[in-house]
Formats: structure tokens, C-alpha cells, sequence
């Protein structure tokens, strides 16, 4: 039983074919709030998933000059290490499968990760706008992580647990000391916008600049791939920042039986990342392209010393004795 309850839970619910249906959900979502707020009709509902069908079905054309082990490595590293990811993050309840002291710091870890395989991406692909994109990615990487763990450590630091289960636990308990940690949550939001390289932070795949930066020479399979794993990253990071901001799937109150509060928890997860990826698009309609050094001067200049006093405060607070 418990060997059919895990390769549910690793290929279904929550895993491979859920991620990759929420993440395909989120797109159409972006690209239709994104232009409604335009003033366009947007796509259809099953767009995004008719377009990766279509990229699936193209010729994998691969570059005399790319090194081919590389760009077919890339996109499966991606996808992975954001799906192992999304396996550490409670979706029904507090507990996930894998839950342990430290899980925060290893899906952070992971979603790394396909930051770091698309900069190789770009850089062997053997075309001068691939690599100007790879060196953007590498460039920036460093600009937005550093807010992006800071600010996830927040609630960690206020909860006193490395553990995703304790924080929601916590969260739920002390919803009061939201405020407290608010900064962070805007910090973290921000950084994650950076991270998915979405405007105002899509510099390393400026179209207008680099024609797609380091995704210049990925075609059919391999694009649709990376495509799905952008999409799974958002939906992950999302679903991060609502499990340790926002008290993740627990309800505020108790529910029985277990299963009815699993398909609650599941329900309040899925508007909580919704929330968040919400937000993303707001921020993606108000705002236009910035430079690098803009970038990097708005992150070292404010993201960082603003997770720092936020992380500050809340040493004070829970030291201090000023917790609700």
C-alpha cells in the first residue's frame, strides 16, 4: 500500500502529470490576465498545451557548432530538479512525503537548478545570442538568489524549523505575525519574478535584443520541455512562497475525516499559489524591460539590505519577546 501510495504521489498527485497540468494552467492564465489588462481577446483555454504538442511534434534540429549531449541534458535537468522540488512542498496538509529538518534549504537548492543548466544551455549552443543570453543568465544569477533565500529564510527564522511542515504549523498557529514578515513576502515575490526572468527581469531573453538569448538554438522536443519547465517554475516557487508566507494547505480550522480535509487543504494550496502567480502577472503588465546594470544595481541596493534589516527584525522580534 504504501509503494502504490508513493508512485501515486511521484506520478499523479502531486507529481509529474499534476505539475506539469498546473504549470500549463498557469501560462494560459498569464497569457490571458496578461492580455485582458491589454485590452486583447487572449488565448484559448487549451492554448499552452496545443502548443507544446505542436513543439513536441517539430524537428530537433541541433547546431553543427552546439555540443548536442549538452542542449539534450539541459531540458531534462530542468524539468527534474523543479519536479523533486515540488515534492518537498506540502500540497494537502502540512506533512509531504518527504518531509524532513531541512527540506526549505533543498528545494531551494533545486530550483537553482535550472537556472544554472540554462546558462550551459546558452553557452554551447554555438550562436553568439545564445551565449550573450547564457552570460546575462550567469551575470544575474547572483542577483536575484541572494533576496530569494534570504527572504525564504524568514519564515524559517521566525518559526524556528528548517522544516516546510514546521513553518506551515507555525503559520497557522501565529497567522499574527504576518505582518512582521511581510517584507519578506514582497521581497520574495519580487526575486521570484527575477528568477523566472519575466519582465521587468526578462534580460536574458530580451526578443528585441538577443532574438530568445540562450534559448536561441533549442527547437521542438527540447524547447517544449524547457517551456514546460519554466511553467513548472513558477508554479513551484509560487507554491513555495504560499507554503512559508502564507501557511501553505492547512486550513485555519480543523476538518474531519482526513480525507475531506486533504481535498480543503489541496483546494486552499491551489488559491494560494494562484495568489502568488497572480501577483507575478500584475507585476508583469505594470512594468517594462531594465537593463542589467539595472538589475543588478536594484537588487544590491534594495532586495539585499532590505532581506537583511527583514531578517534583523525578525531576530528582534522573536528574541525580544514580542512575538503574538
Amino acid at each position: 500500500m504504501n509503494i502504490l501510495l508513493e508512485i501515486l504521489y511521484l506520478f499523479i498527485f502531486p507529481g509529474f502529470l499534476f505539475i506539469l497540468g498546473f504549470g500549463l494552467f498557469a501560462e494560459y492564465m498569464d497569457r490571458k490576465i496578461y492580455a485582458r489588462i491589454q485590452r486583447r481577446v487572449g488565448p484559448p483555454f487549451l492554448q499552452p498545451l496545443a502548443d507544446t504538442i505542436k513543439l513536441m511534434a517539430k524537428e530537433d534540429f541541433v547546431p553543427e557548432k552546439a555540443d548536442k549531449l549538452i542542449l539534450t541534458l539541459v531540458p531534462i535537468f530542468s524539468l527534474a530538479a523543479v519536479i523533486a522540488a515540488f515534492l518537498y512542498i506540502p500540497v494537502v496538509s502540512a506533512n509531504s512525503l518527504y518531509s524532513f529538518e531541512g527540506d526549505l534549504i533543498v528545494a531551494l537548492y533545486l530550483l537553482m537548478i535550472p537556472t544554472l543548466a540554462l546558462f550551459l544551455g546558452g553557452w554551447y549552443s554555438g550562436n553568439i545570442f545564445g551565449q550573450e543570453g547564457g552570460m546575462r543568465v550567469a551575470s544575474l544569477l547572483f542577483s536575484y538568489e541572494i533576496p530569494f533565500f534570504l527572504a525564504l529564510l524568514v519564515p524559517a527564522l521566525i518559526s524556528g524549523t528548517w522544516d516546510m511542515t514546521g513553518i506551515v504549523l507555525y503559520m497557522n498557529n501565529h497567522w499574527l505575525v504576518f505582518p512582521f514578515i511581510f517584507l519578506g513576502f514582497v521581497i520574495a515575490v519580487i526575486s521570484l519574478q527575477g528568477k523566472l526572468e519575466r519582465l521587468p527581469f526578462d534580460i536574458p531573453e530580451a526578443e528585441t535584443e538577443i532574438v530568445a538569448g540562450p534559448l536561441a538554438e533549442f527547437s521542438g522536443r527540447r524547447l517544449a520541455l524547457l517551456r514546460l519547465a519554466r511553467d513548472a517554475e513558477m508554479v513551484v516557487g509560487a507554491g513555495l512562497i504560499a507554503v512559508v508566507f502564507l501557511g501553505g494547505p492547512e486550513p485555519l480550522i480543523s476538518i474531519e475525516p482526513h480525507y475531506i480535509s486533504w481535498i480543503i487543504g489541496a483546494l486552499v494550496f491551489l488559491l494560494k499559489t494562484l495568489f502568488v502567480i497572480f501577483l507575478l502577472i500584475l507585476m508583469k503588465s505594470a512594468v517594462a524591460r531594465i537593463r542589467v546594470d539595472q538589475m543588478v544595481n536594484f537588487t544590491y541596493k534594495w532586495l539585499i539590505p532590505l532581506s537583511l534589516l527583514q531578517m534583523l527584525l525578525v531576530i528582534v522580534v522573536r528574541f525580544g519577546g514580542w512575538l503574538p
